[in-house]
C-alpha cells in the first residue's frame, strides 16, 4: 500500500472534541501523525487526548479570537513542531427562517463557520509559507452548494468558508501548499441528531422532504463521522499530492451533484 506521508507530521485540528473532528484526530493518529486537538470545549478535547494517548495534545481554542489563534500557532511551532497539516472542523449550526434570524445570530454563525476558518488558516498559512509545504482541509457542508430551508445563515457561512479555502488554495499552490474542502451531508453527530423531533429522524432525513424541497439520500443511509474523516485524511495525505482547490462532497449523493 502506498504510504500516506503523514507519519511524524504535526497536525492542528479544530472542533476536535467530538463528531467529525474527533474522528479526524483518531485517523491522523492511526497514520502516525502527532495531533494538536483543539476545541472551545476544553474538557472534551482533554477527554479525547486521554482516550487516544500521548500522540494527541489537547488545547482550548476559540476560533473567534485572532489573538488566541496566533498564540496557539506560535506555541505549537515552538514547543511541538512545525505544522504541516490543518483540518478546519469547528462549526456551529443555525436553523431559522431568514425573517427570524437576528443580526446577532447571523454574526455568530459567520464568526465561527467562516471567519474562524479564515483566522486559523491565515495563521497556519503564514508558517507553512516559510517551509513551502503543507496541506489544509476545511470541513464545509453540502448546504454550501444547494439551498436549504430555514438554514440560510448556516448555508451562507459554509459557502463563504468554501470559497475562501479555494481562493487560499490558489494563492498557496505556487508554494507547494494544497487547500481542499470536504462537504459532508447529513452525518450521525450531535449537530444532526439535535434537529430530530423523535426516533424517526434518521428515516425522515434519508427519505427527504417535498414540503421543504429537500432531496433524500440515494445511498439510503446517513454518513458516519468516520466516512467524512476518511475524505479529510485522504486530502491531507500525500495520496492527494496533486489535488488542490477541490470540493469533495461526502453526502451519499444527496445533492445530486457531479
Amino acid at each position: 500500500m502506498r504510504d500516506s506521508g503523514l507519519n511524524g507530521k504535526v497536525a492542528l485540528v479544530t472542533g476536535a472534541a467530538g463528531g467529525i473532528g474527533a474522528a479526524v484526530v483518531r485517523q491522523l493518529v492511526e497514520e502516525g501523525a502527532r495531533v494538536v486537538a483543539t476545541d472551545a470545549d476544553e474538557a472534551g478535547a482533554r477527554a479525547l487526548a486521554a482516550e487516544i494517548g500521548e500522540a494527541v495534545t489537547p488545547a482550548l481554542l476559540d476560533v473567534r479570537s485572532s489573538e488566541a489563534v496566533t498564540t496557539l500557532v506560535d506555541h505549537i511551532e515552538h514547543h511541538i513542531g512545525p505544522i504541516d497539516l490543518l483540518a478546519n472542523v469547528a462549526g456551529t449550526l443555525s436553523y431559522e427562517l431568514v425573517v427570524d434570524v437576528t443580526d446577532e445570530e447571523w454574526e455568530r454563525v459567520f464568526d465561527i463557520n467562516a471567519a474562524g476558518v479564515f483566522r486559523v488558516s491565515r495563521a497556519v498559512a503564514k508558517v507553512m509559507l516559510a517551509r513551502r509545504r503543507g496541506a489544509i482541509v476545511t470541513v464545509s457542508s453540502n448546504a454550501a452548494g444547494i439551498p436549504r430551508h430555514a438554514m440560510a445563515a448556516y448555508a451562507a457561512s459554509k459557502a463563504a468558508a468554501t470559497m475562501f479555502t479555494r481562493c487560499l488554495g490558489l494563492e498557496l499552490a505556487p508554494h507547494g501548499i494544497r487547500c481542499n474542502i470536504v462537504a459532508p451531508g447529513s452525518t450521525l453527530t450531535p449537530m444532526q441528531t439535535g434537529m430530530w423531533a423523535d426516533e424517526h429522524g434518521a428515516a425522515r432525513v434519508i427519505e427527504g422532504s417535498l414540503e421543504t424541497f429537500k432531496s433524500g439520500i440515494p445511498l439510503g443511509k446517513l454518513a458516519r463521522p468516520e466516512d467524512v474523516a476518511d475524505a479529510v485524511v485522504y486530502l491531507l495525505s500525500e495520496r492527494a499530492g496533486h489535488v488542490t482547490m477541490a470540493d469533495l462532497y461526502v453526502d451519499g449523493g444527496a445533492t445530486l451533484r457531479a
